[in-house]
């Protein structure tokens, strides 16, 4: 009777041997589906965000530190971006505020410096900050308009792009990122827009090549598209303009800077990895086509 006691005992403890690596491989996969199917997998990511005291780049800034992500708040107002930093750090995120004119190359690499000295490493870079300009055909700009707008627009992604790039690099990041904010205006002209267009076309340019120079180091290089997007990029539009920008959209309103946050949230996920070089509008359908007379045989669906 004691012997089979023993044979029984040794029989369970065999089956609970069994039994361990079953339920250390079955918590690994969940583990791994919930890294790659939620946005866990930003946690503890250490990004730059330019432009980051209102608009875009400000929601953008937000959503990450809500997300666990470490966030660097660059801008050139010291007010406006302490005071997003400050409030991703008082609703239990992390980041600070790095005073930066982007259109300063030298800047630019102090500021990608700075982000490595203070966390350690880097792993991401959003180039927002931008400015418009348009309105008026091209023979009515002047050079210094070109110098103005292509020193931010263009040069200043060119700089973010190039010292962040170098960074994720040496940090052998295992989910680096690019992520650059166009415009539609790099997807569909519009009149009255050289200038601006011209900057747009370039970064969407940059972010396709690019995307293929660091594809084989996982290192994903998108674009943003916003359409028509409620920022300070208005200035002090009338609204009659507002209006007419509403109703140019198939939407038939203007998008929310958080609508753009949440496409860069997505992109700086691992859910993200294998989209990269991508130019993705995000224009409630502006840039899908022109609108046209079209007839519905049965408007009563509606009802």
């Amino acid at each position: 009777m004691i012997e089979i006691q023993i044979d029984s005992l040794y029989n369970e403890n065999k089956v609970e041997d069994r039994k361990q690596p079953l339920l250390q491989n079955k918590e690994r996969e969940m583990n791994e589906i919930n890294r790659t199917t939620t946005f866990k997998s930003v946690e503890g990511k250490v990004v730059i965000v330019t432009g980051a005291s209102r608009g875009i780049g400000k929601a953008v800034a937000e959503i990450y530190g809500a997300n666990g992500m470490k966030v660097v708040c660059a801008a050139r107002s010291v007010e406006q971006g302490q005071a997003v930093a400050d409030a991703i750090c008082e609703n239990g995120g992390e980041a600070v505020f790095v005073q930066t004119d982007c259109s300063d190359t030298k800047q630019m690499k102090k500021l990608v410096d700075t982000a490595v000295s203070h966390y350690g490493r880097l792993d991401g870079m959003v180039n927002n900050a931008g400015i418009g300009q348009g309105g008026t055909p091209l023979h009515e700009y002047g050079m210094e308009d070109y110098e103005n707008i292509f020193d931010l627009n263009s040069k200043g992604v060119f700089a973010g792009m190039k010292y962040a790039a170098e960074a994720i690099l040496r940090s052998h990041s295992q989910g680096g990122f690019l992520i650059n904010v166009a415009s539609i205006a790099g997807i569909l002209p519009q009149r009255g827009q050289a200038l601006y267009t011209a900057t747009k076309f370039g970064v969407v340019g940059m972010t396709k090549a690019a995307a293929l120079d660091y594809a084989p180091y996982n290192i994903t290089v998108n674009a943003i598209c916003p359409g028509y997007t409620k920022t300070s990029i208005f200035g002090d539009a009338p609204e009659q303009a507002m209006a007419f920008f509403a109703k140019d959209c198939p939407s038939g309103r203007m998008g929310e800077p958080k609508e753009c946050a949440y496409l860069a949230l997505f992109l700086a996920s691992d859910m993200a990895r294998y989209i990269t070089g991508a130019a993705i509008p995000v224009d409630g359908a502006l840039s899908a086509g022109s609108k046209n007379v079209s007839h519905w045989k049965h408007p009563e669906i509606l009802e």
